[in-house]
């Protein structure tokens, strides 16, 4: 939403009900209460998830796809259930388009790894966008290091929108890969990833939509995107850290060579040739982090308990107000203002860094972040070295909004 929109009344959801799932927002800070606003970094975990997971260590845990005892049956059709619900979650055709990895990060080098070292030679080209997180730039540029790919950007305009026209005369031939972010981490940028796969597809560019963010925040559609390759994390949809998932066409992905080699990828095994296991188990080598792959399955169900527009609604609501009442206070300066945005806002006050913001936030219970966000090109097109970014969730409420006004009101006082 835009800063100067009506900002409206915050009805119809039941915040305080939704509190009350996720136990760490009782805590106290420093003898305050807790007002988390880095749920863009990581999200907190409702009760629901932890119990779920601890359950699973306390009465049945055991490694999966090995046993024919009890425990392992019932942690495989837990963890393959997980897989099912991601699927669903992302409207895929298939489960088996559906890879658990770590997180976002190495579902990424996922794809550049496997599919661009066997696709992509010398003079070929990568594009990705301005907006990227360090996690969708370094990747591309091992394969500019080894194979001498070209990776071009997507500038930004002004307001910090990507250029789309821009990006219409950068598309050729040459391009093999358009890799995208779907909504920024820096500055909440929403990016219409729908016509950027659509022009790509025109020049026959595969393409890459990083979700870590957009999936907390929108619905996700990928068949009606149509993108090759979709990612995202756990840890920022309420879920436990340590696994991500990689959505990938089974064709393309049984097109590709495994990314890492071990126990349960292989179909067969000798010491002169070894055969792989098809998409999804031929890119899951090893033990899966089976607890969290489960704690993801309760966290898209927690979530699934919600409609989404009444989620987007609520956020945008406290994101407007936030961003209307900073933009009241002299000396704060909200950076870049994008027609589409969601979650979060990032800002800087005159003569004060971020770190030091963030520290005297910290004193009053209130957690943000401060820094580049793994977003330094960004931030350096936008002339700025560091921000101090803060990013509301479900729980958030109207109060905490309050916190953050009185604290930068607070800060300013102190460094007056």
């Amino acid at each position: 939403m835009m800063a100067n929109e009506k900002i409206t009344i915050d009805n119809g959801f039941d915040v305080e009900r939704i509190r009350a799932d996720f136990p760490i927002l009782s805590k106290k800070i420093r003898g305050k209460d807790l007002v988390w606003l880095d749920s863009a970094s990581s999200a907190q975990k409702p009760l629901s998830v932890i119990e779920d997971m601890d359950k699973v260590y306390r009465e049945f845990y055991a490694n999966v796809h090995r046993g024919v005892y009890k425990f392992s049956q019932e942690t495989t059709i837990l963890v393959e259930s997980s897989r099912a619900t991601v699927a669903k979650f992302l409207n895929s055709n298939s489960d088996k388009e559906i890879i658990f990895t770590r997180n976002a990060t190495e579902a990424i080098n996922l794809v550049a790894s496997s599919w661009g070292n066997k696709f992509l030679k010398s003079g070929d080209e990568v594009i990705i966008s301005s907006l990227e997180h360090h996690a969708n730039i370094v990747p591309w540029h091992f394969l500019r290091e080894n194979l001498g790919i070209e990776i071009k950007v997507i500038p930004l305009l002004e307001n910090g929108d990507l250029d789309m026209d821009a990006y219409k005369s950068m598309l050729s031939d040459k391009v093999k890969m358009v890799a995208c972010t779907q909504m920024s981490n820096a500055i909440g940028t929403i990016v219409d990833v729908k016509e950027i796969i659509s022009l790509a597809k025109e020049h026959g560019a595969k393409t890459l939509i990083d979700g870590s963010q957009a999936v907390v925040h929108l619905d996700v559609d990928v068949s009606d995107l149509d993108c090759d390759f979709y990612v995202f994390t756990g840890h920022k949809l309420y879920g436990p850290s340590g696994v991500g998932v990689l959505y990938g066409k089974f064709d393309i992905l049984n097109s590709m060579p495994p990314y890492q080699g071990g126990g349960e990828m292989i179909e067969t095994v000798a010491f002169d040739k070894i055969t792989y296991k098809e998409a999804p188990y031929r890119f899951e080598a090893g033990t899966p982090a089976i607890v969290e792959i489960i704690g993801l399955k309760s966290a898209i169900e927690y979530m699934n308990g919600f409609c989404k527009k009444d989620i987007r609604e609520h956020e945008d609501y406290l994101l407007n107000l936030a961003i209307t009442e900073m933009a009241k206070i002299d000396g704060v300066n909200i950076i870049a203002n994008p027609s589409n945005r969601a979650g979060l806002v990032s800002f800087t006050i005159d003569n004060i860094h971020p770190h030091d913001i963030a520290t005297i936030f910290d004193q009053m219970g209130i957690a943000v972040r401060a820094g580049q966000h793994c977003a330094e090109p960004l931030l350096n097109l936008l002339g700025v070295k560091a921000t101090v970014r803060a990013s509301f969730g479900i729980y958030n409420n109207k109060q905490d909004v309050d916190a953050l006004i009185t604290a930068i009101h607070k800060t300013i006082k102190i460094f007056g």
